[in-house]
């Protein structure tokens, strides 16, 4: 018989065509059943920014069931501009304070800004000074490929900018969009063992749009495409990763469902689609 032997989040991003605040989110989260919600720092820094208390917030979140299982972030920390850098290092201490009142563990660290002349040697140098500023929060950077990033695309890059870096522990945020439209082998994900993974991102694509041209916006409820859940889900499995899958939608709406619908649907199709 099949089961499900990871737990399952939900990423703030699915729910964003019912324009809920943060407090709303972990609620919604929490109804649908849920073990966890990775939040988006701009949510969060919106609560805050209004006169809201992290603090209560993450106690409400615990008293909810509700973990914090990492956040969406985007700091340039890989930038080819080193005035850029030196912003990102301050909007890193901004983010990572309020993350750490949060409780949150983590946060995604993709290749965002300039990258595309940035070599991997350098990659892995600027993510060691991300993770050693993140580490004086208790706080960790979980590294991301982007499909369509300049550098960084593929999990094979993801892997040796990891083994360059020095770190002793590099976690990887995995994403079926990514491999799928960065074109990464799927054989790598046989190179990782558990702990070598910080998230995984559950969603699914069709066949067209093509490779070339699909967007987040395309992105699918797991199993409802053509990514192969089934083969990651007996990998991740392989592996001994036992953490959160968490449901990435960028969905303009879902049929008419309401978020607590939509949450209550996604669960379900994570469960089906990555069952082992």
């Amino acid at each position: 018989m099949s089961e499900f032997p990871f737990r399952a989040s939900l990423n703030a991003s699915t729910l964003f065509p019912f324009e809920l605040d943060i407090r709303d989110q972990i609620r919604t989260a929490a109804e649908a059943g849920y073990e966890g919600i990775e939040i988006w720092m701009k949510d969060l820094q919106a609560y805050a920014a209004a006169g809201g208390s992290v603090a209560a917030l993450r106690r409400e979140a615990a008293d909810l069931g509700i973990e914090i299982a990492g956040a969406i972030s985007f700091i340039p920390w890989a930038d080819a501009d080193a005035d850029v850098r030196a912003r990102g290092r301050l909007q890193t201490d901004e983010e990572l304070t309020l993350l750490a009142e949060l409780g949150c563990p983590s946060f995604a660290a993709p290749p965002f800004g300039d990258v595309a002349e940035v070599t991997l040697e350098e990659m892995a140098e600027r993510y060691a000074a991300l993770a050693e500023q993140s580490r004086g929060y208790g706080i960790v950077p979980i590294l991301e490929f982007w499909g369509r990033a300049k550098r960084l695309s593929r999990l094979g890059e993801a892997i040796e900018v990891a083994r360059l870096s020095g770190v002793a522990r590099v976690p990887l945020l995995l994403d079926p969009f990514h491999l799928y439209v960065g074109g990464s082998d799927l054989a790598d994900l046989s190179r990782l063992r558990g702990e070598d993974i910080g998230i995984v991102h559950a969603n699914d694509y069709a066949g067209s749009p093509p490779r070339e041209t699909i967007a987040d916006a395309d992105r699918l409820f797991p199993g409802d495409g053509i990514a192969p859940s089934a083969e990651l889900a007996r990998a991740l499995d392989a592996s001994g990763y036992r953490g959160f899958l968490s449901l990435e939608l960028f969905a303009p709406d879902y049929g008419g469902r309401s978020a607590l619908e939509t949450a209550r649907h996604g669960l379900a199709k994570i469960k089906r689609a990555y069952a082992v």
